[in-house]
């Protein structure tokens, strides 16, 4: 797995993007992220729809080199860590938790985060309806109107349409940066790719297997 970064600098803070849907935040040695949706396969399963068993591993091998990679001490998830019910997944994510004993978890509650807060203290996580550190505000889904306050969330799943020669496109996910936000990519490969949702004026750096770029 290749990590490529890129530094941006917001309200005064170096954060960095990667090419693998997560941002590492040095200050507070995070490594950030949104949309994980463990437990989305399992669910499609059980209600009769085919799906590969490794598309959570994958998943949870592309968190486990970025964790490593930075030596981050906080995953901070921007809402949606689970998709569903507990299901069988759960047990995969509480058993690649055990190779992480000191890493803190923090998750912004998203719309699809229906866990028990019992079911939540048996993966240690400390759950949120949003979480000010300063000068950054982390909720899930992003907020439809202007604001001083600088939002960093996920949801919407941002991607970008590439227009190639002919008919070529190509589809990538992107992080969408504005005045007043930072929309995060879903980090699990199981999810769309939301090309229509966009703050205005933003800026997109989308991303590939080999490299990041801005436009």
């Amino acid at each position: 797995m290749k990590i490529i970064t890129e530094n941006i600098t917001i309200k005064n803070e170096v954060l960095t993007l990667t090419n693998h849907r997560a941002i590492y935040w040095q200050r507070e040695n995070a490594l950030i992220l949104s949309d994980i949706h463990i437990g989305k396969t399992a669910h499609f399963r059980r209600h009769g729809i085919p799906m590969p068993d490794d598309i959570l591993q994958k998943d949870l091998e592309r968190l486990k080199n970025l964790i490593l990679y930075f030596n981050t001490e906080i995953l901070l998830i921007v809402g949606d860590l689970f998709h569903a019910e507990s299901n069988t997944d759960m047990k995969t994510f509480k058993e690649w938790l055990t190779q992480f004993i000191d890493l803190k978890l923090i998750l912004i509650k998203g719309n699809h985060d229906k866990l028990s807060t019992q079911l939540l203290s048996h993966f240690n996580i400390h759950e949120k309806a949003e979480l000010v550190l300063e000068p950054f505000t982390f909720i899930h889904e992003p907020p439809k109107s202007s604001t001083k306050v600088f939002f960093i969330s996920g949801h919407t799943h941002p991607g970008v349409l590439i227009k190639g020669k002919g008919r070529q496109k190509l589809k990538l996910p992107c992080y969408q940066i504005s005045s007043n936000q930072l929309v995060l990519p879903a980090f699990s490969l199981f999810t769309g790719l939301n090309i229509h949702a966009q703050p205005e004026n933003a800026t997109c750096y989308a991303f590939t297997d080999e490299s990041i770029f801005k436009f």
